[in-house]
């Protein structure tokens, strides 16, 4: 086989793949995409309206502008994570995971196809609850390339962390098991409804530590131009952890972690 073939081949095996993740959470966009958007449309109403108009301006913004990026990328990980968490589980589940195994494409193939798969259901869904934001403030874009870079940077990074859980993962109930326990408490805990600044100087230092607070951060800074920690640093740490999550992936694809017995 020619090259040129191969690469063709390749990329039919990846859109194919792509397609198929795409088709799967629109056709069950009720169980995707709308609970999110209604769960989002909540916190608009309760923090944003009810309790926002208490606490006043943080930032120099009002507190309904401050926390709706970090409200947008709140569904953006949590949706970008849980896509390819139940998609490559129901696939070793249904054991069609084998059909993958034994087709002539390459496991990075495999990766790249679910993390893709569920970043565009975090983007979808990230792009649904901007606009519901909008029936709720203004929402300014300071620094267009870092927002969207962020954004798209975010999802991969969290596609990833589901590809992974779903290796390890035994049975439905464990794919729960790291949003419940991991995934929510950093989420709420990174900023997104507060500035570390007002916390204790060690509970900043603590939070610094969670990765979560340097996407919504920058996210924010894309925005509103305001961010809690140094945007060049977000990025660096952002993209390391990607590339420590990706080959840790590809480590356990090659050794057919959780799928060959």
């Amino acid at each position: 086989m020619s090259k040129q073939s191969r690469h063709q081949q390749h990329w039919v095996a990846f859109s194919t793949l792509l397609k198929r993740e795409i088709r799967r959470f629109i056709r069950i966009w009720p169980q995707t995409i709308l609970p999110p958007a209604i769960t989002m449309t909540l916190y608009f109403i309760i923090f944003g309206n009810l309790i926002g108009s208490r606490i006043g301006e943080m930032g120099g913004f009002s507190y309904m502008e401050y926390i709706v990026p970090g409200i947008i990328m709140m569904a953006v990980i949590n949706n970008a994570y849980a896509n390819v968490a139940s998609s490559f589980f129901s696939a070793k589940f249904q054991n069609h995971i084998e059909e993958l195994i034994v087709a002539p494409i390459p496991n990075y193939l495999i990766l790249a196809g679910y993390v893709a798969g569920g970043t565009a259901r975090g983007l979808c869904v990230g792009v649904i609850v901007t606009l519901v934001s909008l029936f709720f403030t203004h929402l300014p874009i300071e620094h267009i390339f870092i927002t969207l870079s962020m954004v798209v940077l975010s999802a991969i990074l969290f596609a990833i962390g589901g590809f992974i859980n779903a290796i390890y993962a035994r049975s439905f109930d464990e794919i729960s098991i790291i949003p419940t326990f991991i995934l929510t408490p950093l989420t709420y805990l990174g900023g997104v409804f507060y500035s570390i600044d007002l916390l204790p100087d060690f509970w900043q230092n603590v939070s610094l530590l969670n990765p979560i607070l340097y996407m919504v951060n920058s996210f924010r800074y894309g925005m509103l131009g305001i961010s809690d920690i140094p945007i060049e640093a977000a990025f660096a740490i952002i993209l390391l952890v990607i590339v420590i999550l990706t080959s840790f992936a590809m480590y356990l694809l090659n050794k057919g972690t959780g799928i060959r017995s």
